[in-house]
C-alpha cells in the first residue's frame, strides 16, 4: 500500500512537460512586458529630454496677465512665445515680444517694439513718431490712445523702444527706458487659447 502512495504521487514526464511549457510561456511573456516597459521608459525619457530642450531653447508658452496689449491681447490668453527668432535674428518694428522687465528681471512683460537701435522717438500728444514718419498704429483703438509726450530721442545700440498697444493703460518704454536685446526673450508667434480668437503673429 505505500508503495502504491509513493507511485501515485510522483508526477509523470506529460505533467512535467506540461509544467514545463507553462513556465516558458510565463517566462515569454514576462520578458514581452519588460522589453515594452523599457520601451516605454526611454519614450518617456526622451520626450522628457526634448520638451527640455525645446523649453529651454526653442518654445515657450506664456500667458498674459493685465490688459496693457489689448485689443490685441486680452488678460489670460495663453500665447507661444518663439525663443528662437532672435538667437537668428533681430526684433522688428511692430513685434510683439516677451521680454524681463528692465527694473526688475524676475518680471517679465509682452509689448510690441516700436523703435529699433539707431531710430529717434518722439511722441505728441499720444502720436508716435518713429524718424519723423508717424507710426502706422491702427490696431490702437482711440478709446485705448494716450495724450502724452515724449522725447525725440535715439535708441541706443543694443536696446530697443517697446509699448503696449493699450496706450493709456500700459507700463512701457516711455516709464522705465529702452529693453536692452538680452533682456527680449522671444517674439510671441501665436495665441493658442481661447480657441476661437487663436491667431498667428
Amino acid at each position: 500500500m505505500p508503495v502504491e502512495a509513493r507511485e501515485a504521487a510522483t508526477p509523470s514526464p506529460d505533467m512535467r512537460l506540461e509544467f514545463d511549457d507553462r513556465t516558458a510561456v510565463m517566462m515569454q511573456r514576462l520578458n514581452i512586458w519588460k522589453d515594452e516597459l523599457v520601451a516605454w521608459f526611454k519614450t518617456l525619457a526622451s520626450a522628457a529630454v526634448y520638451a527640455t530642450l525645446i523649453v529651454t531653447f526653442g518654445f515657450q508658452v506664456a500667458r498674459v496677465e493685465g490688459q496693457s496689449m489689448a485689443p490685441t491681447l486680452a488678460d489670460q490668453d495663453r500665447l507661444i512665445v518663439n525663443k528662437l527668432a532672435y538667437r537668428i535674428g533681430e526684433p522688428r518694428r511692430g513685434d510683439i515680444v516677451m521680454l524681463y522687465y528692465p527694473l526688475n528681471p524676475d518680471k517679465s512683460f509682452v509689448k510690441r517694439v516700436i523703435a529699433e537701435e539707431g531710430d529717434q522717438v518722439r511722441i505728441v500728444d499720444g502720436r508716435v513718431y518713429v524718424n519723423d514718419v508717424p507710426l502706422r498704429d491702427d490696431f490702437v483703438p482711440p478709446e485705448f490712445r494716450s495724450h502724452d509726450d515724449f522725447g525725440p530721442t535715439v535708441i541706443p545700440d543694443g536696446y530697443y523702444f517697446v509699448m503696449g498697444d493699450h496706450r493709456n493703460n500700459s507700463s512701457d518704454s516711455r516709464h522705465w527706458g529702452m529693453v536692452p536685446k538680452k533682456y527680449i526673450i522671444g517674439k510671441v508667434q501665436l495665441r493658442w487659447w481661447p480657441l476661437p480668437t487663436a491667431r498667428v503673429f
